[in-house]
This record gives structure tokens, sequence and C-alpha cells, in this order.
């Protein structure tokens, strides 16, 4: 009987192994997708002659999180499995992702744009449907969840390196590269687990699209002034992703993909610490040293250049751990502890990225595109320079008012 007992514990264990293994393939390569023309986008639009049109590119993506979720997110889910979707979504966005090369020029310029809001809208709602395989095929194994969500950073530190190291940081074959591997994703989809959908809530599918539950949170002071923090503190981050590559381009540096990922390999050694020290210290010291941190990234490339400041640059990129994680990671902590208690956690969590990836992040697109249109055609560092003491200002702004009006009451909602 103890032997028995040992094979089915030595079978279990293996088991679980191989289901980690399979969703972290299944995580490395849905980020490596989006990292691979993500990070350098705007050095490759600058490069070809449109960088004027960098803040509209980069205001797809919370378009398509809004539009994604809603017409595909919510609806879709009801008719097919997340696995379905997983191979639906990521081979079509695969044949669009061949497409865009072609259109990365002057004279195409406006499809450029429209066909990748198209792309976005099918990618966005694969985001939580990766998560939703990983944590449904889980079970009561939670915990197994965030060493398997660490491969999808891994995908796009490995995506950022493979860009850099092939020379083609500013090239629109970038494209090409996440169209390998968004069709690779979406035959591998066939062969994961089969998870059900959500059971369809009581409520109307139009209150659960608008949140309707979730934004009865806001009469609670400490929230509201959490998430209006979190959409103001977006409109910064929205000018790193837009304007990060091309800046890092114009200070000398070659590799410029995989000199970004060194962000995501600093989040990556955040990310495992956030649980305990947001037990350690509470929400609020975190969340402002992670605003704190936009204040001091954004002020190092103020200072950076190509020559003995060089380091500011680096520095600014390695803040991305801090930045990311203790603001948005602790954000999520926060946002699950206020919303569990009333039953609306996914609900809240919808809420929070419509607010951040969203509103926020849209903003912050179509106002750095404001202030990248006051720089001259061919930007030096000095004008560079002079464009992040924007965004620097605001943060640290931001930071001082959360400082000020923010109190931490989750405990006592948790208690109560």
């Amino acid at each position: 009987m103890a032997a028995n007992y040992a094979a089915a514990e030595t079978a279990g264990l293996t088991g679980s192994a191989t289901l980690s293994a399979r969703l972290s393939t299944m995580m490395f390569m849905q980020f490596f997708v989006w990292g691979a023309w993500n990070v350098t986008l705007g050095l490759v639009m600058q490069t070809v002659g449109i960088g004027n049109l960098i803040g509209n590119a980069f205001s797809v993506g919370p378009i398509a999180s809004i539009a994604g979720s809603l017409l595909l997110g919510m609806a879709a889910t009801r008719y097919l499995s997340p696995r379905m979707l997983m191979v639906i979504l990521h081979l079509v966005g695969g044949v669009i992702l061949f497409l865009l090369p072609s259109l990365v020029t002057p004279e195409r310029a406006g499809a450029f744009v429209w066909l990748l809001l198209g792309y976005m809208i099918l990618y966005m709602p694969t985001v939580g449907l990766a998560n939703t395989i990983a944590l449904k095929s889980f079970g009561d194994r939670v915990d197994n969840f965030p060493f398997v969500r660490a491969f999808g950073t891994l995908g796009w530190i490995a995506s950022g390196l493979i860009i850099g190291w092939a020379g083609l940081s500013a090239s629109p074959q970038i494209f090409t590269v996440a169209a390998v591997v968004s069709v690779a994703l979406g035959l591998y989809s066939f062969t994961l687990p089969s998870v059900a959908s959500d059971p369809p809530r009581d409520e109307s599918i139009v209150r659960q699209v608008l949140c309707v539950e979730a934004f009865g949170l806001l009469r609670q002071r400490s929230f509201l002034v959490f998430i209006l923090s979190a959409t103001l503190i977006s409109i910064p981050l929205a000018m790193y992703y837009a304007y990060a590559s091309p800046f890092v381009g114009a200070v000398g540096i070659s590799n410029v993909g995989g000199t970004m990922s060194i962000g995501q390999m600093s989040e990556l050694a955040f990310m495992f610490s956030m649980p305990w020290l947001y037990r350690r210290f509470g929400v609020k010291p975190l969340l402002l040293v992670g605003m704190i941190a936009w204040a001091v990234r954004y002020s190092l490339f103020a200072i950076g250049d190509s020559g003995d400041s060089l380091w500011a640059v680096y520095v600014g990129v390695a803040l991305h751990g801090v930045c990311y994680d203790f603001f948005f990671v602790a954000g999520a902590i926060y946002t699950g502890t206020i919303a569990t208690p009333k039953g609306v956690n996914a609900q809240a969590q919808g809420m929070l990225t419509l607010f951040t990836y969203g509103v926020g992040m849209l903003l912050g697109s179509q106002i750095g595109a404001l202030l990248y249109a006051q720089l001259p055609a061919t930007p030096t560092i000095a004008d560079w320079q002079h464009m992040w003491w924007y965004p620097a200002i605001a943060a640290a702004v931001i930071a001082i008012l959360f400082h000020l009006t923010f109190r931490d009451d989750s405990r006592t909602t948790t208690a109560a």
C-alpha cells in the first residue's frame, strides 16, 4: 500500500510538472509575440519617417483593451472555449502580423495604424484567456501561477534580446518575427488543457461589461483615490512605452531591443517578492515607491546622454521593475483585497485595467504625441532631455498628491 501511495504521489508530481511546463510554454510565446514588436516600434516608425504617428500607433493598445474585452472577452467566451479562442485569435492575428511590414511606409502609414488596431483587438483578449487557462488548469494549486506567469516576462525578454541580436530593432521585420511565433502559438493552443468558460452570472451581460458592481467600490474614498492615481500615473507610463526606444537609439545605443529587455529582467526580479513586501509593508509604501520611481526614471532620462551620463539611461531602463511591480502588481493585489469581500474581484480587476491600460495610457499616448510633435524632425539629445522633464514632473506631482490623500483602509474593509 505504501508503495502504491508513493507511486501515485510521484505520478501526481510528474503530472503537475508536465502541466506547468505546458502552460509555461504558452505564457512564453504569448508575451514573446507582443514584446517582439512593441518594444522598438517607436524606433521603427521614426526610422522610416512616420514618427508623427507614434502616438496614434501606441493608442491602439488602450483602445483595443476596451473594445477587445467587450467584443471577445465577454461575448465570444459564451460560445467558444478559451482554448479554441486562443487558436483562432492567434492564427488570424499571425496572418495580420505578416501583412504589417509592407504598410510601415510614409505612403501607407494610415492603413498601418488601422490594421494594427484590428490586430490588437484580437490580441488583447488572449492575455486574459492565457491567464484563465492557466488558473483553471491548476485548480486549487493557484500558488503555481506566479511561476508560470514569470515565463511570460522571460518571453518578453527573449524577444528583445533576439530582435537586438538580429539587428532588427529599427526594422519593420519585427512584425514578421512576431507573426511566426503567433502562428506557432495558435497551433500549439490545440494542445492546451480544455477548460470551461465562466458560467454566466445572474446579472445581465451589460452590467458585467460596464462593471456596475465594481464601480460601487469607488464609494470607498481610499479606493477612489487609488483608481484616480493609477489612471494619472498611466499617462507618463504610456510615454515610456512609446518613446523610450527611439530615445535609447538617439543616445547611440545600437542594441536597442536588448537594452530595453533590461527593464523586464528587473521586473522579473521583483515580481516574486511582491506578495511578501505587500504583507510586510502594506499597500501605501509600495504604491508610493512605485510612483516615485517613475519620477526618478524620467529624471534620469532627462540628464542622460551619449557621453559621461550614458549610465543614467541604463539605470532608467533598469528601474522598470520598481516602476511596474511596486505600483501595478501591488495595485492589483490591493484591488483584490478590496473587491474580494464584495465578490466582484474579476470585475474590479477589469475596471482597473480599463482605467490604467485603457483611459490612462490612451491619454498618455496622445499627450506624448503632442510633446513629440514639438521636437524637430531629427531630435537632438538635448531635445529628448527637454521632453522627458514633463513626465518626470507629472509623476512627482501625482506621487505627492497620492501621499497626501491616500489612507489604506483595506485591512479594516477585509475585517468588516
